[in-house]
């Protein structure tokens, strides 16, 4: 079948989008996403979206990753999801969509282009000793280390996913530096089994396990560089124990099209 595909990247995070709407479209299956997905045998991207009707909302975005599966929520994919929406003509600069975790408002600014998804509360962490682990829509590992530039996060990522404790459902794992109340974040990915340069769902954790460490203020708004690039991370808390109105703010932009057999 011949697919008409778009290539979209989010501070490096780079995904493969879809245009599912039509009835005559098939979804490919886990095979023919890992070979698209694939850098030296395919289009290469960390992750596959589809674009799909929905009644109640804008549009549905259904994600998988890199090697094939059904993901969870994918932060910077849900950007860029944003992005495509508005290039194909569903939506203006404001939208409601449906993801793996529920529905989500988002935005693109009309100035500086910049994209920013609402992601849902989070409710509960759990301390891993000197970690942290919460759900921002997918499952995060936290880890707090100030010589996050030169760690071997492949290794050292790969060995928490793996671990007795995660090795069946996995978890993405979030090295992360903290320099004059602005973090610096490296994420291990489940499903693509390798560093990814940017993980939007990884720097939202990140953020919030590090405000657990100060517990100074009820509003935060948090700097974040990754290896793909900047981007911000808003929220509201109530005693430390939930939060809300979750913002993640960065670029999404459209690299290129084309049409792939497989």
């Amino acid at each position: 079948m011949k697919y008409t595909f778009y290539k979209y990247q989010g501070t490096g995070n780079d995904f493969i989008m879809l245009d599912g709407r039509s009835k005559k479209f098939v979804i490919p299956s886990e095979e023919q996403i890992n070979k698209l997905c694939h850098r030296q045998f395919g289009i290469g991207a960390d992750g596959l979206i589809v674009i799909l009707k929905h009644k109640q909302a804008d549009f549905e975005m259904l994600y998988f990753n890199a090697d094939g599966k059904p993901g969870s929520l994918c932060g910077n994919g849900g950007r860029c999801t944003i992005a495509f929406a508005k290039q194909l003509g569903i939506i203006k600069n404001k939208t409601k969509f449906m993801a793996y975790d529920g529905l989500h408002v988002g935005s693109i600014d009309i100035k500086t282009k910049l994209v920013t998804l609402k992601m849902n509360d989070v409710k509960q962490i759990a301390s891993k000793g000197d970690a942290y682990e919460l759900n921002t829509g997918s499952p995060h590992y936290v880890v707090f280390n100030q010589e996050v530039k030169n760690l071997d996060v492949f290794k050292e990522g790969r060995k928490i996913r793996n671990s007795k404790s995660y090795r069946a459902q996995g978890i993405n794992v979030n090295f992360v530096a903290v320099h004059n109340n602005a973090l610096y974040v490296r994420t291990y990915e489940r499903g693509v089994e390798n560093e990814t340069l940017s993980c939007g769902t990884g720097i939202t954790a990140a953020s919030i396990a590090f405000s657990l460490l100060s517990k100074t203020k009820k509003k935060y708004n948090i700097p974040v560089e990754t290896l793909g690039g900047s981007l911000q991370v808003s929220f509201k808390t109530n005693n430390h124990t939930q939060f809300t109105d979750i913002y993640l703010t960065g670029p999404a932009h459209l690299v290129y099209s084309g049409e792939i057999n497989i």
